[in-house]
This record gives C-alpha cells, structure tokens and sequence, in this order.
C-alpha cells in the first residue's frame, strides 16, 4: 500500500494513473474509520475491473466543524487506520 502525504504528490500519482489508464475508486474520510467505511472499500474493489486501484483520503477537514464543534477532540488514530487500509487491500 503507498502512503501519500502531501497534495503535490497526490496530484503527480492520479496524473500516472491517468495516463496508465487505470480507473480509481475513491474513498473521501475523515479517518477513524470504521465498518461502513470498509464496505465502501469493497464496493469499490466489486466494481471496478482489474487492476483497478482503490485510493482512500484520512483527513479531519477543519472547516467540517461550527463554531461550537471542537476540532481538537475529533478522534483520530491512523495507524489503526491504515492498518484497516491495508487489510481492506486499498492501494
């Protein structure tokens, strides 16, 4: 499974596959994912055709929360997330 941290690079990735001609399946989160995250996962892989790639994004999105919403405390734990990723056979 490749790890991508910076939008820059995500960019250079999706343009690669692009021009490979690969179909994507994407996963938008918030990270601490849970079941219904991971079916989404599969879904994906059920319908795309091979050598497809899944490609999920952890990110706690900032400007999700109100003004009485605390940001802080949202949960996170990525190694635990990534870990569900790779189980789950995402790209």
């Amino acid at each position: 499974m490749q790890i991508i941290t910076t939008v820059a690079d995500m960019q250079r990735w999706a343009l690669r596959q692009k021009r490979l001609k690969t179909k994507l399946g994407f996963v938008p989160t918030m990270g601490y994912l849970h079941a219904g995250h991971m079916s989404l996962v599969v879904t994906a892989r059920e319908f795309l055709p091979a050598k497809s790639k899944v490609v999920v994004s952890i990110y706690v999105n900032p400007t999700q929360f109100g003004p009485s919403e605390d940001f802080s405390k949202y949960p996170r734990d990525l190694k635990r997330d990534l870990a569900l990723c790779r189980k789950a056979g995402v790209d």
